[in-house]
């Protein structure tokens, strides 16, 4: 019981050092403020002009922050999943674009595969895929460099029928 209320003054004492510093602090700070008189003019200071140096500094701190900025974002794209725990379970095994904002995507929902159709407004089952699409082998060159004139050596329909599993 003595070591408690030995402990309770302790804290007091402490408490009423600190009350006293702060009042005698705030009592010198008045006494100096009250040299001088309230709204006194007083002579301006002098500023020096911006030097090329302080310059030179503050446009190479911009360019810093900006280049984190933007090597931030590109991790971010990079690796879509960070910070994801566990696996998922859905998970995107190819899409591909088939016009500025539409996008055909085969999605594995456990065992099961679907494709489906994304656009800007919704997204549209095509097809349930009957047995799992693994990676397409790259089709041979097409002569002429196939239909509708899109890349060179990829014939969309081709892929699209052996998807969907039509031939």
């Amino acid at each position: 019981m003595k070591a408690t209320r030995v402990e309770r003054t302790g804290g007091a004492l402490t408490q009423r050092a600190l009350a006293l510093v702060t009042s005698v602090t705030f009592v010198a700070l008045s006494a100096s403020a009250a040299e001088k008189p309230f709204a006194a003019p007083q002579a301006t200071e002098h500023v020096s002009p911006t030097s090329a140096g302080s310059l030179l500094q503050v446009t190479f701190s911009l360019a810093l922050v900006l280049a984190l900025v933007f090597v931030a974002a590109w991790l971010v794209r990079k690796f879509k999943g960070f910070g994801r725990f566990g696996g998922s379970a859905i998970r995107i095994v190819a899409d591909t674009a088939l016009g500025p904002k539409e996008r055909a995507v085969v999605i594995q929902v456990g065992e099961q595969q679907l494709l489906l159709g994304v656009t800007q407004q919704q997204v549209n089952l095509l097809h349930v895929l009957p047995a799992p699409v693994g990676p397409l082998p790259n089709p041979p060159p097409v002569a002429g460099g196939g239909q509708g004139g899109g890349h060179p050596g990829v014939d969309f329909a081709a892929i699209l029928r052996r998807s969907l599993g039509l031939k």
